[in-house]
């Protein structure tokens, strides 16, 4: 079995602080000429990890003779790089956020239906940006005085899973806890966040653990923390005073689907069992045709249900397809969820189901 494969068997243990040590650390000339890069690059010598510094602007030595070869070989590196002018000009997300900006792409965690798959090109290495004090320097031409804007910093990566290595998601929290009307989020399965629990925060960043059932958990999450893990992680955010939210994501109705998640609120309600600014975001699985053709790639021993005949077709104004699942499972699945939080969280928002 290979290391993508190996999964956590009970998401309900309490294991050691994860963290993902690459094996191979590359620099571009371009990524250590700027500041931050060569603060990257102290964390990483004081990690005693092995630096290799590029000769050009491009990275090489990551493709396999397979595609499986080229994922393995990819998920164990990290390349500091600086971001392109692309990444400049900022796109909306919405139902998550007002705007979204990178601090990096590419996760180091092994997600049997990862969301990546199909979003980014290439061989899905993780690029850490050197340039961070220019990213974030450029987010203030997208708020308007007075009115709150939000920004995701985790559409194209974990950043906590890699915090120990960068410092990055630090230096946003630092920077949005100075801002008047900017507020930040970001997502993990990861769970160390001691780092972060004594930084001036201001209340303008909300931090979010992705969560599931144990037989998702279990099955399709290799590389992460525990549930139980992560869900200790948020209740020291919040009783550091962070907003704080649960991501339930990919919902998927298996067998047994209410015992399960039943289960897996329980320890939601253990962990977080005292009044805090607490948001749910409620996410179903779903697939495109492109994203089922690189995970099974990736993962060729998968046991992840992705049978169009069992979904409904879904289509984008673009002429994209997704598989979701059909109305009647999709309206039970809501009730369910909307019902239980209703019921365990009154005072919590639920802000999307999708």
């Amino acid at each position: 079995m290979m290391l993508a494969d190996k999964v956590s068997t009970d998401s309900t243990e309490l294991r050691p602080v994860k963290l993902w040590m690459p094996e191979r650390v590359v620099f571009t000339p371009a990524a250590l000429d700027e500041p931050w890069g060569q603060k990257i690059k102290q964390r990483i010598e004081a990690l005693n990890l092995p630096i290799e510094e590029l000769p050009r602007n491009r990275l090489t030595g990551l493709r396999g003779e397979t595609e499986r070869e080229t994922y393995d070989i990819s998920k164990r590196t990290l390349a500091v790089v600086t971001a392109p002018p692309s990444q400049f000009k900022l796109s909306p997300i919405p139902p998550s956020a007002d705007w979204q900006f990178h601090l990096a792409e590419g996760c180091p965690a092994h997600c049997q239906y990862c969301y990546l798959a199909g979003s980014l090109s290439g061989p899905p290495v993780i690029r850490a940006y050197a340039n961070l004090p220019q990213i974030l320097d450029n987010l203030a031409k997208y708020e308007q005085p007075g009115k709150a804007t939000s920004y995701e910093v985790s559409c194209y990566t974990d950043p906590l899973g890699i915090e120990h290595l960068t410092g990055s998601l630090a230096e946003c929290i630092r920077y949005f806890g100075t801002r008047e009307d900017g507020y930040l989020r970001w997502v993990s399965k990861f769970d160390a966040v001691e780092p972060l629990l004594d930084l001036p925060h201001n209340g303008h960043t909300r931090c979010r653990v992705s969560v599931n059932a144990a037989p998702i958990s279990g099955k399709f999450e290799g590389g992460t923390a525990s549930v139980a893990s992560r869900l200790m992680g948020l209740r020291k955010l919040a009783l550091a005073k962070y907003p704080v939210g649960l991501v339930v994501a990919p919902i998927m109705p298996m067998e047994d689907w209410e015992i399960h998640y039943s289960n897996l609120f329980d320890q939601i309600s253990n962990a977080l069992d005292f009044e805090c600014d607490l948001t749910f975001e409620l996410i179903s699985h779903r697939f495109t045709p492109g994203s089922k053709e690189v995970l099974q790639s990736w993962y060729p021993h998968s046991k992840l249900d992705m049978d169009e005949e069992k979904r409904s077709v879904k289509r984008n104004k673009f002429g994209g397809t997704k598989y979701v699942y059909d109305n009647d499972i999709m309206k039970t699945l809501r009730r369910f969820f909307e019902g239980e939080i209703g019921r365990r969280f009154p005072n919590a928002k639920i802000l999307y189901w999708t």
